[in-house]
């Protein structure tokens, strides 16, 4: 028989804020973080180990803010890592940059979310081509909130939602490596008539074949 003192751990929840670069994806998840101290919740912070612009051991945000974290590379040895870190002391786990963790993050989400944490995730939702992050779209579907924020266009002032890489002055190329880190010196953040990127049109054969069928 059970112990009647002994309670049930629920799950948890997850929490996806998403948007193009310079939207404020960070700082909002610092203060989602800062409310859970606040709260007396213990909070476990992770970020991608290739993540060194301003700091190797903080997440930073564009206006500067800082929080000690622990880095993450992309191993399975590494990933399985954050499960033992999220120990029943924990309450919520935060995780920046989501889009630069390979798609088995989205196991390891699951599981803390079954362990009964709160998860907080941030990331790109699209990548320098307009194209989802397979991993940050999935978690949207799974997630109980998603929170998408907008940056402002440097082209026209408008709200933006696309991450425009630049190289020498250019928009960059289809065929360039979707993972490259960097900030104001080779991303902008640019509206979708204003975004750029050279990929030809794509058509779905099989649609247009039963298009065609149907006329």
């Amino acid at each position: 028989m059970s112990n009647s003192s002994e309670k049930k751990i629920g799950k948890g929840r997850l929490e996806v804020i998403c948007g193009s670069m310079f939207s404020g994806k960070t700082e909002e998840l610092m203060r989602r973080l800062r409310r859970a101290e606040f709260a007396k919740q213990n909070v476990l912070t992770i970020k991608h180990k290739i993540d060194i612009r301003k700091s190797k051991a903080c997440i930073v945000s564009h206006q500067g803010n800082e929080r000690l974290a622990f880095s993450i590379d992309n191993t399975t040895e590494s990933l399985k890592k954050i499960l033992e870190l999220a120990n029943k002391n924990i309450s919520v786990v935060g995780i920046d940059e989501l889009n630069f963790f390979p798609e088995i993050i989205i196991n390891v989400i699951c599981n803390l979310i079954n362990m009964g944490k709160r998860v907080i995730c941030a990331g790109l939702d699209l990548d320098f081509r307009g194209e989802p992050f397979t991993q940050v779209s999935t978690l949207l579907s799974l997630a109980d909130e998603v929170t998408k924020l907008k940056a402002i266009c440097v082209k026209c002032g408008k709200d933006a939602h696309h991450t425009q890489r630049i190289v020498n002055g250019q928009p960059a190329k289809y065929a360039d490596p979707i993972i490259q880190v960097g900030a104001e010196e080779c991303y902008q953040a640019r509206c979708r008539n204003c975004f750029q990127i050279d990929k030809p049109l794509q058509f779905n054969t099989e649609f247009e074949k039963q298009k065609e069928q149907t006329l």
